[in-house]
């Protein structure tokens, strides 16, 4: 009896982790796709704060024309978005879903020219050479 016992809880026990491991596997190979997808197509895969907002969306948002060469009025940025931030303060009335929107449109158009303006410092640094510092 005890036999049976035992070789009921392996075999169930084998089910049970093979089924997780077939899952699993299903899972892993799903994405694989979806990374190879997005390699194809260039897009990035790794997730953001501002994911899904568009840098136009972000400029209509805090009402502010968007970078041109990676260059912006970052004063300009400011004033809005702390103006905007404020008149929807949840507990002077606003709502706390415009006031996250805001913030992420702010870290949308921040990031946009924070990119713009590594590419271009790496492909000046590309151009004149890479010259280490040497210490003597």
């Amino acid at each position: 009896m005890a036999h049976r016992i035992i070789t009921q809880i392996a075999l169930v026990g084998s089910r049970v982790i093979g089924r997780a491991f077939v899952e699993a596997w299903r899972q892993a190979q799903a994405t694989q796709k979806y990374a190879k997808a997005t390699a194809a197509t260039g897009t990035n895969t790794t997730l953001k704060a501002h994911a899904g907002l568009t840098l136009d969306e972000a400029c209509r948002i805090l009402n502010v024309k968007p970078p041109q060469n990676g260059a912006m009025d970052e004063a300009m940025l400011m004033e809005r978005f702390k103006k905007l931030f404020d008149v929807n303060e949840p507990g002077k009335g606003g709502s706390f879903y415009l006031q996250s929107k805001i913030l992420r449109a702010r870290e949308r158009i921040e990031s946009e020219v924070r990119e713009a303006g590594e590419k271009a410092r790496r492909a000046e640094e590309l151009e004149k050479g890479w010259k280490p510092k040497v210490y003597k």
